[in-house]
């Protein structure tokens, strides 16, 4: 074989063996536990309280010492798993122990709290902090936990999007789910945080929807009709972690317009029964928003002692009052001065998310699913380009929110739970030509931001151990 030939090939042998994606389920697994232990380390060893000192008061939740209020000496150091509490954290530890106390805290989800409270009945008590540490301990485990298994489901979803065929492709999708495990989120995917989960259930949700639309293809329109009814109950619980889950029933929203469009122009009966059970999906989606809110309706609107602004709006949404009220929350709102630096900080992924997003809307119009890669773009065509445009619209959305309405820095971790990114980076790395310059070019890329990503992971987990921002 001739050097060039050699060149051109993106063969594993030219990775370190940690990464051989000849076995990508171990070489997963091995670079997964291994980053996630070097984070520990980085948070666990930043010194006593940090710079912000409200973890301080974690372990007085259930017993109300004043004594230790007046002697900040006892809490100069924290129990390990203390070392995660920082910024949200500590709200889920409260929420999850008490329930909603303060009406500010409805811009965090209970339905995380809860979960992890359940979780943490099966932690022994070992330190005297009135279940707060080992509220912790739950929480990081479901956090790795989660993780873990999202890297996985991304690796199976890259598969069924891209196809496993070819050296390629396979390349393709082990190299999206190892970004996965390095993304800016960082040390957030390794505390008592939502982002972990909601990205397990939200790659879960389009791995069931690109099941369901194969099995279509297939002929298989009962299980596919199933597995859309999957996809809207995972949906839902991620829009009951996070709110921005409700963005990715956009991708149903999608399909019903289709097909839609079928029953008016070819009158097909098997298009309305599946626009039957994807505006039921639809409908289950919008549940894991509506039950929080109906909850906070009837504890806030339905009392003649208590009465709220939020509770005489058109739409009574205690979410987005909380958000706007406390949090600052709204268009351009954070666009002041002294949040520039915020925006530089978030620039980066923004730019990679609306890059991602122009690629995915570039797919070329259905053909087949497996079609060979002809197009100048080279992605897939198929069901698996019609999912990256309904990925990019969702993906844009977030994108944009972000950049006007969000405090903007979050952007860092909330985009960890969409795989269009993942997919458009390792896309370039990979190059879409067979010549060897077009590899090299994208690689020597690809391990730029690599290395920025993983510079950034350990000194963002510094940064979180010592109770600095970002957050």
């Amino acid at each position: 074989m001739s050097t060039a030939s050699a060149a051109s090939k993106p063969t594993a042998s030219r990775l370190p063996c940690l990464f051989d994606p000849s076995q990508p389920v171990k070489a997963l697994s091995v670079a997964f536990w291994l980053w996630k232990a070097i984070l520990f380390v980085a948070i666990v060893s930043c010194p006593g309280l940090g710079y912000d000192t409200s973890s301080s008061l974690l372990p007085l939740l259930d017993n109300g010492s004043a004594e230790a209020l007046s002697s900040p000496s006892k809490h100069v150091s924290l129990p390990i798993p203390l070392k995660f509490a920082r910024w949200d954290s500590i709200y889920f530890v409260h929420i999850g122990q008490t329930g909603y106390v303060f009406e500010q805290e409805w811009a965090f989800s209970y339905a995380y709290g809860y979960l992890v409270r359940s979780l943490s009945s099966f932690v022994p008590p070992s330190y005297d902090s009135g279940g707060a540490a080992e509220f912790a301990v739950a929480g990081v485990a479901l956090s790795h936990v989660a993780h873990y298994l999202s890297v996985l489901v991304l690796y199976r979803l890259s598969i069924n999007v891209f196809g496993n065929d070819t050296e390629r492709k396979r390349l393709l999708c082990f190299l999206s789910a190892a970004l996965h495990i390095i993304c800016p989120a960082g040390a957030f995917l390794s505390a008592p945080y939502m982002e972990s989960l909601f990205s397990f259930l939200n790659f879960t949700g389009f791995y069931i929807y690109s099941s369901s639309c194969i099995d279509l293809l297939k002929e298989k329109q009962s299980l596919s009709h199933v597995k859309l009814l999957i996809t809207g109950c995972l949906f839902a619980v991620a829009t009951a972690i996070r709110s921005n889950g409700i963005l990715s029933g956009i991708l149903l929203a999608y399909d019903a317009f289709a097909q839609t469009y079928k029953i008016i122009t070819r009158r097909s009966f098997g298009a309305i029964v599946r626009l039957g059970f994807l505006v039921l999906s639809g409908s289950t989606v919008a549940l894991g928003l509506m039950i929080p809110q109906y909850f906070a309706y009837i504890a806030y609107c339905m009392n003649e002692g208590v009465s709220r602004p939020w509770c005489q709006s058109f739409i009574p949404s205690i979410y987005g009052w909380v958000q706007a009220h406390y949090w600052g929350v709204g268009f351009l709102r954070y666009w002041t001065v002294s949040n520039l630096p915020l925006f530089l900080l978030a620039s980066p992924m923004l730019l990679i998310l609306f890059l991602s997003c122009f690629w995915g809307l570039g797919a070329p119009v259905p053909l087949s699913f497996k079609t060979p890669i002809k197009a100048r773009i080279a992605i897939p065509s198929g069901p698996a380009a019609t999912l990256l445009t309904q990925l990019a619209i969702v993906q844009l959305i977030l994108a944009t929110m972000a950049l006007t309405s969000y405090h903007v820095q979050i952007i860092n971790r909330i985009s960890s739970g969409y795989p269009l990114w993942y997919w458009y980076i390792a896309w370039q790395a990979l190059g879409t030509s067979d010549r060897s310059s077009f590899r090299i070019k994208y690689s020597s890329q690809f391990m730029v931001i690599v290395q920025a990503m993983v510079m950034y992971g350990l000194i963002q987990g510094v940064l979180f151990g010592s109770f600095l921002p970002p957050a």
